[in-house]
């Protein structure tokens, strides 16, 4: 075990016992140490305060009935002393002082616990409130990377693939050339053509976003370029048209590819030269827009099957950019899940502070065909289902606690999928299982209490397997 580790795989943590009880205190102290944490223990408040002054413990467990000032006043004057930074406090107390015990709850005690103490329970509620600590430590340093780098323009991110993104987008931005973005379903095409236009020299012009496949392929011609009066029927008078509206700002087609070759032929034209002619009009107009196209489809094979004109897309391409998979962002889960629990919570009037340690890993081992999109619908999902102050795994999608999509390749780690397996360097079941073991234990960030429970084995089998 990891001096820094805790006999449950967790970080050690500094707990300090508060216990006039010669008997229960050396008891509790040592079941403490024996969990691989750090502990002091002290009989009175008064001592408390100074230990807790000095050596800023995580957790507090007090008995609620001390000689002098009780465990309620010691958690009044603690939250006094260190606003933000107080530690979490585990309260025990006789069976007749249930009540004072709930009102220590309400001034913001974790948990209680009645004597005579369970030990399973104690070290239960322990490890409870160690977990939503961590959990709040979390988000409390995504929230702080967000507000220093993590966010570009509305966009979180702090993964390699993220970081590179973001410089991509700063330079694209600078050129005046049409731009091409490509991604899967769901991983924010609208938001980077936002940061596109935001980062550019007409960031304070329009930004008007059109879905292609949400116009009807009669109205389109009308849409984009306008019409004269009396071009058709219902055309009472004239109309500008989408490309009018956005001239000196930039125009997001999204979903290019479902755009009818008839009008791409005249968006070529747009690119070329900067003239529009609105539906029954002999009159051209000029107009000065920046078209960021996106599509979540492979456009050349669309090409190849006459769908998408070669000459639009390669005036397009000139300036193209993929958004990267949720799967490749290495990282980002846990500050995108942060970011959404804190959304959703505040939005519904819930005093969520996180998801428990299990969720989250089911969470991170979700492969995400529907990557940020779906993440965060798993999110609101999670958080209208919660009524406690932690998401749970009961609380996800069956999809997201399942675990990754059978079949992926990115469902076997260390080089272990189809396409990373050949005659020469097949392994051998037991490397297999070195691999596997490692890959979750990696996953889980090193809690070998939760990778024992994923990998279906006891938590000494894991340390025997690992050593």
């Amino acid at each position: 075990m990891n001096a820094n580790e805790s006999s449950t795989g967790e970080p050690a943590a500094k707990i300090l016992l508060v216990e006039d009880d010669e008997g229960l205190g050396g008891l509790l102290l040592e079941e403490i140490e024996d969990l691989g944490h750090d502990a002091r223990r002290v009989a009175t408040a008064e001592d408390a305060l100074d230990v807790i002054s000095d050596w800023l413990p995580d957790v507090v467990v007090s008995d609620l009935r001390l000689p002098g000032a009780d465990g309620l006043a010691l958690l009044a004057e603690t939250r006094r002393r260190l606003p933000g930074r107080s530690p979490d406090f585990l309260v025990i107390t006789g069976f007749g002082s249930v009540r004072k015990a709930v009102e220590t709850l309400k001034a913001g005690a974790e948990d209680f616990l009645t004597k005579p103490v369970d030990l399973e329970h104690f070290q239960l509620s322990l490890r409870r409130i160690l977990e939503k600590r961590a959990m709040r430590e979390q988000i409390g340093r995504f929230r702080a990377a967000s507000a220093s780098g993590a966010s570009f323009h509305g966009i979180l991110g702090r993964s390699t693939a993220m970081v590179s993104m973001f410089q991509q987008i700063r330079l694209l931005a600078k050129a005046d050339g049409p731009v091409l973005v490509t991604g899967e379903s769901g991983t924010g095409k609208e938001l980077v053509a936002r940061a596109i236009h935001r980062e550019s020299k007409a960031a304070d012009k329009p930004f008007i976003a059109v879905n292609c496949a949400g116009i009807p392929e009669s109205l389109m011609e009308s849409e984009f370029f306008g019409h004269a009066a009396g071009a058709f029927t219902g055309a009472g008078k004239a109309r500008r048209g989408i490309f009018a509206e956005a001239s000196g700002g930039s125009l997001f087609l999204d979903e290019i590819s479902e755009m009818p070759p008839a009008l791409q032929a005249k968006l070529l034209r747009v690119l070329q030269d900067g003239l529009v002619r609105p539906v029954g009009s002999n009159r051209e107009e000029q107009v000065d827009v920046r078209i960021i196209a996106a599509t979540n489809r492979d456009v050349e094979s669309e090409i190849r099957e006459g769908a998408f004109r070669e000459d639009l897309f390669y005036r397009l391409e000139t300036f193209s950019l993929r958004v990267p998979p949720l799967r490749d962002r290495e990282g980002d889960i846990p500050l995108l899940t942060a970011a959404f629990v804190s959304e959703f919570a505040a939005a519904a009037n819930k005093a969520i502070r996180g998801v428990r340690a299990d969720a989250f890993a089911r969470m991170e081992s979700h492969h995400y065909p529907g990557n940020v999109r779906e993440l965060r619908n798993a999110i609101e999902r999670a958080v209208a289902f919660c009524q406690g102050r932690e998401i749970l795994p009961e609380h996800l999608p069956p999809r997201v606690v399942r675990g990754k999509s059978a079949g992926s390749r990115h469902d076997l780690p260390g080089g272990l999928a189809a396409g990373g397996i050949d005659g020469d360097s097949l392994p051998t079941l037991e490397e297999v299982e070195r691999r596997y073991i490692r890959h979750v234990v990696d996953k889980v960030g090193g809690n070998k209490r939760l990778a024992a429970s994923i990998l279906g084995i006891a938590r000494r089998t894991l340390y025997r397997r690992l050593e």
